[in-house]
């Protein structure tokens, strides 16, 4: 049987279907180093949670020597082959002996990175005001309306977090001055709730109030490991009609990932105290325009059974 020239294109498709969603994650680790990257039950379910998404955020990374993030980069893609995953990583960044790297980790088949910088903290009405400046990263991602997408991963200090939250706004007229774009997404340990931030203060937090920002996650969100706690610390804030638009309706949610691999609560504790927040975006794979996946049977069998082109 001679198989025909469309059986390719028909098995790309059945593979890597068109608007199969694609997913970003933010996940404050804690203080993620190398005493974490030698436990091997911390790391198995660290590489499965990561392995969800296309790209991850990964904050509070206390890996001075940068051999904890290598360690886990080799797990990961020794774990999962839909890779391979890539890292982008911030140097250390903070005040004092508290220092923390950012980490992008992302599969490089499907993204590029386009460009990186350092926030440069010193806005002349509010110099200073980020206890780890932001690590921002411009993405070129498979969505067809959302070709580039810019990251903005943030891990407030507690006692800073309604002033550190408000600049973020700041930061969003910095990325589009140097790079002309509005479509951006804001993520990671805001400590945006339980004290932290008041709820009369949300008024005064540019970030929430100025139009354009959408926040996914809500302030009744728990994202929180321990069972004694119910706190929306963590935070996905997307700006961009563009990427609004992108944003799959209910899919920015926190990952309970304790309950999805049958840990315990002193077990989860283990790999961190929270849970990671995740949104999906509708994507176009490679480019190619959606198909009907009873459509895609039917020519799947039509091929199959030898009835196209005269098989």
């Amino acid at each position: 049987m001679e198989v025909p020239c469309l059986l390719p294109v028909l098995l790309l498709l059945l593979l890597c279907p068109a608007g199969a969603p694609f997913r970003i994650c933010a996940f404050n680790a804690q203080r993620f180093a190398q005493g974490k990257a030698d436990k091997p039950s911390v790391m198995d379910i660290l590489v499965k949670i990561l392995s969800r998404c296309d790209i991850s955020v990964l904050q509070e990374v206390m890996d001075a020597k940068g051999k904890a993030v290598t360690a886990l980069m080799t797990t990961l893609n020794r774990f999962d082959g839909s890779g391979p995953y890539h890292n982008l990583t911030s140097p250390l960044l903070g005040r004092g002996n508290y220092q923390e790297r950012y980490v992008f980790i992302y599969r490089n088949q499907k993204i590029r990175i386009l460009d990186s910088y350092i926030y440069k903290d010193n806005h002349p009405d509010r110099p200073d005001v980020f206890a780890r400046e932001p690590f921002i990263a411009r993405f070129s991602v498979p969505i067809k309306e959302l070709p580039e997408l810019v990251l903005i991963p943030q891990h407030t200090m507690p006692s800073k977090a309604e002033s550190e939250i408000d600049a973020l706004y700041d930061v969003s007229l910095d990325i589009q001055a140097r790079w002309r774009t509005e479509d951006m997404m804001f993520l990671g340990d805001f400590n945006a709730d339980c004290g932290y931030v008041a709820k009369k203060r949300w008024g005064q937090i540019r970030l929430r109030q100025k139009p354009g920002f959408h926040w996914l996650i809500g302030d009744k969100a728990d994202t929180t490991v321990r069972e004694n706690t119910r706190c929306a610390y963590d935070r996905i804030v997307v700006h961009g009609e563009r990427c609004f638009s992108a944003v799959v309706p209910g899919s920015a949610q926190p990952f309970d990932f304790p309950k999805e691999f049958g840990l315990s609560e002193a077990e989860a504790l283990e790999i961190s105290d929270h849970y990671p927040v995740e949104v999906e975006l509708n994507a176009a794979c490679w480019g190619l325009q959606p198909a009907r996946p009873a459509g895609l049977l039917l020519l799947a069998l039509a091929i199959l059974s030898g009835s196209v082109y005269g098989i």
